[in-house]
């Protein structure tokens, strides 16, 4: 607790005591974001699941931030993110952007800024995970850097690259917002659990780096998510116990 206190402290004048206004001002800009035309349906209907709203909150999102996101794939995030961000703040994409680069590209999305990234992937042989040979990201000064169910892709070399980069580009205060699949703590792996991650395993990992660890979220946890199945059979997809989880760079 005195540690948690001391971050807290630390951080008080930035960006962690966010005043309740502008909880009030980005709750307005988020919810817009959620009902922009650029949305589909689709991805509409998994906001019940997903939380995007709370879930950004927790992450102390602030519109004039500069923020970085991991990872984007097809841009779930990233079109409520782009819409927050985009008059007073920025946001930058790095790692497999090619989807969110076609709408940078096509007019979807505004004021997007794709960050060059050093290295290639690397799948080891008999491996489902991968990690960067020589990585690295052309970005600084980031007020805010998240994930969302990408860090159990990698390696644990990888994780630990990706996690090294994160904090070398955000300033001094800066957070770190991670959202992953829950495996039970300590299981080793097999075939059912690859895309689960031990959040205290992920936690220790991220610490390793330098980060303090500020706080977690149970917006998404699931009672019924027994920890058993892998994240893509039926009868768990979408229904996945997650840890959510905020770091903060001293």
């Amino acid at each position: 607790m005195n540690k948690l206190k001391k971050i807290l402290t630390a951080s008080a004048g930035a960006l962690l005591l966010t005043s309740p206004l502008a909880f009030a001002d980005v709750e307005v800009a988020i919810t817009e974001a959620m009902n922009s035309d650029i949305r589909t349906d689709a991805e509409r209907a998994r906001d019940g699941n997903r939380k995007p709203l709370e879930t950004l909150q927790f992450f102390r999102l602030e519109e004039d931030m500069r923020v970085l996101e991991l990872l984007p794939g097809g841009g779930w995030y990233t079109k409520i993110l782009a819409p927050v961000l985009e008059d007073e703040g920025q946001l930058f994409v790095a790692i497999g952007t090619q989807r969110v680069e076609a709408m940078v590209a096509d007019g979807t999305l505004n004021g997007v800024e794709v960050v060059a990234v050093e290295g290639e992937f690397t799948r080891p042989e008999g491996s489902r995970r991968f990690y960067f040979d020589g990585f690295g990201m052309d970005v600084n000064d980031i007020d805010l850097a998240l994930t969302f169910r990408n860090l159990h892709n990698m390696t644990e070399s990888g994780r630990r690259d990706v996690n090294q980069a994160v904090f070398d580009a955000l300033k001094s205060g800066g957070l770190y917002g991670v959202v992953d699949h829950t495996r039970r703590h300590m299981q080793a792996d097999y075939v059912e659990n690859w895309r689960r991650m031990d959040p205290v395993e992920m936690i220790k990992e991220i610490e390793s780096v330098g980060f303090e660890f500020v706080d977690y979220s149970d917006l998404h946890y699931r009672a019924d998510d027994t920890l058993e199945y892998e994240v893509g059979r039926k009868t768990v997809t979408g229904n996945t116990d997650r840890f959510t989880l905020l770091f903060v760079k001293p």
